[in-house]
Parts: structure tokens; C-alpha cells; sequence
């Protein structure tokens, strides 16, 4: 058994797979650790080949090539926090490659194929629910300009993947934000990262922006469009505590039976006149004047 230290990362994983593959170590003689973990229980042996200088290792080896849906894969399945996806794709990418399997990502029975799946749709749900329920406060950094900053605990490590998506969203703000793996700041021109936050070290906002907010929620919430438990579904209530508007969510749940009634009176005591169309009209006559028609 031969014990593999690296980052959970993607760039961590390729650099050490690619050094497995040259030197033919099989997944089953494979052991995968962290750099933050013990060693443990078992007595692992490094690999000899995996202390040799990149450079010169790599002009000495064949390289391999694998497809690029595989490479989209493993970059998104590598921030799920299981770790169990490291040795799925190397079991995955050594079949590609010393196995000659180039189209098993299209087998839909492959176990470990289906499981990498599995965990690319908990990312990209966990992406849509960050993207859902980040809300940024405004700050006032100290010289009369605003700075938004925003505390969120996603499932796995996906802020870098979802970086992109802020950046290109609030572009012209100058934001932070902030989770418990790390920190990405956005000052308008490039991003930067920082270790990891808990919520209890997050700068406080101010109450008036916050306060704008409420009133904003309150203005769109829509009564008769309420559905709890799908409510519920798509809004968690693990991320209650991260909402400001969560603290009038229970409020608002309980007088909607009131504002629905209201809305349908209103309704029914606004009843429009039938409109005027010509078309329609000259219709309706000629069908009175069948039926007034002898037989």
C-alpha cells in the first residue's frame, strides 16, 4: 500500500495522479491522505517516484491524456468535502488510461462513474443555494466608502467555484465573502483569498441597510403564492440563521391566510365590464339572430 499525501485540491490531486499513473501504481495500491491529517494507523511507504523534481520527471515519462469532460468533472467533484472523491477518480482515470476505457464516463452502470455524478449534483446544488442566500451588509470601511460583506457556510468547498459568478454579479461593488474554509475579497479590479471566518468574526452591518432590506422582502412577498414545505425545500432552515429577512418569515407565514382572503375580496368586488371589440360583437349578433330564426 503506498499512502499519497496531498491538499484537498484539484491541483493537488493531478499533480499526484499524473506521478501514479508514469509510474503504473494501480488504485488499489493506492491510500489517499491530507496534509492537515495524522498519519493514523497504518504504516504507510511513500512512493520513491513521487520525490523526484517535477521538471525532470515529467520530460522523462509519457504523458496522458484523458477527455475534457473528465478534467470538468474532477475540477467540480474535488471541492466536495467527503474526500471519498479522490481515490473515484483515480480508479476512474487509471481505467481510462492503462485500462484503454476513453468513453467510461458515458457508462451509466460504472459505480464509481455514478458516484462522481452524484457528487457533481451536490455541488452544483450547493453553488445554487450560496448564489440563493448570500446577503451581502454594508459596511463603511473607515474612509466614507461602502463595503459589503457577506458570512456564508456552504456544505462543501465551493466559494472559488462560485467566485466567477459574484464577481460578475456585483462587479462594481467592492465585497467580501466570507466562510468557514476561506475568505475571497472583490475590490472592484481582482480577487483576493484569506483563511477561513466563523460567523462570530464577521464585522457587524449597519442596521439601516439591513432595515432596507426587510422593508424590500416585505414588499415582495406574495401570499397566494405560498407553499411551505416547498418554501422549506428550497430554503433550508439551516440557512435561516444567515438571512435577515428570516426573523419576519414566520410573521409573514402566519397572516397570508388573512392577506389572501383580502386580496379575493378585492377581486370579486372589481369586476370589469366585458371590452368592446368589434369582431366579437358583430359575432354575437349574428349568433342572437340564428337563433331567432324560424325553422
Amino acid at each position: 500500500m503506498q499512502g499519497v499525501t496531498i491538499d484537498p485540491s484539484f491541483s493537488s490531486w493531478r499533480e499526484q495522479a499524473r506521478r501514479l499513473l508514469h509510474a503504473k501504481i494501480p488504485p488499489c495500491d493506492v491510500e489517499w491522505r491530507f496534509s492537515e491529517e495524522e498519519s493514523g494507523l497504518f504504516n504507510f511507504s511513500e512512493l520513491s517516484v513521487l520525490q523526484e523534481e517535477p521538471a525532470q520527471y515529467e520530460a522523462s515519462q509519457p504523458q496522458y491524456t484523458v477527455p475534457k469532460a473528465f478534467l470538468h468533472l474532477a475540477e467540480s467533484v474535488a471541492s466536495h468535502r467527503s474526500d471519498t472523491q479522490w481515490a473515484l477518480l483515480y480508479d476512474v482515470i487509471w481505467r481510462m488510461t492503462h485500462g484503454g476505457d476513453r468513453a467510461l464516463l458515458i457508462n451509466h452502470t460504472d459505480d464509481a462513474v455514478l458516484r462522481l455524478h452524484k457528487m457533481q449534483k451536490e455541488i452544483r446544488r450547493d453553488m445554487h443555494k450560496m448564489r440563493a442566500f448570500v446577503r451581502f451588509k454594508q459596511l463603511d470601511d473607515g474612509n466614507g466608502e461602502e463595503y459589503y460583506v457577506s458570512w456564508f457556510e456552504p456544505e462543501h468547498r465551493i466559494l472559488r467555484l462560485n467566485v466567477p459568478f459574484f464577481r460578475k454579479r456585483f462587479t462594481g461593488m467592492r465585497w467580501s465573502i466570507l466562510t468557514p474554509d476561506e475568505c475571497a475579497h472583490w475590490d472592484g479590479e481582482t480577487i483576493e483569498f484569506s483563511e477561513g471566518l466563523q460567523k462570530e468574526e464577521v464585522p457587524q452591518s449597519d442596521d439601516a441597510f439591513e432595515a432596507y432590506w426587510l422593508a424590500y422582502y416585505r414588499s415582495t412577498f406574495n401570499p397566494a403564492r405560498l407553499k411551505i414545505k416547498m418554501m422549506q425545500s428550497e430554503m433550508p432552515k439551516k440557512y435561516w440563521k444567515n438571512l435577515p429577512e428570516a426573523e419576519i418569515i414566520q410573521e409573514l407565514i402566519q397572516g397570508s391566510s388573512e392577506q389572501v382572503l383580502e386580496m379575493m375580496e378585492r377581486q370579486a368586488s372589481a369586476v370589469k365590464p366585458r371590452p368592446k371589440v368589434g369582431y366579437l360583437e358583430e359575432l354575437h349578433r349574428l349568433n342572437n339572430s340564428a337563433g331567432d330564426a324560424p325553422e
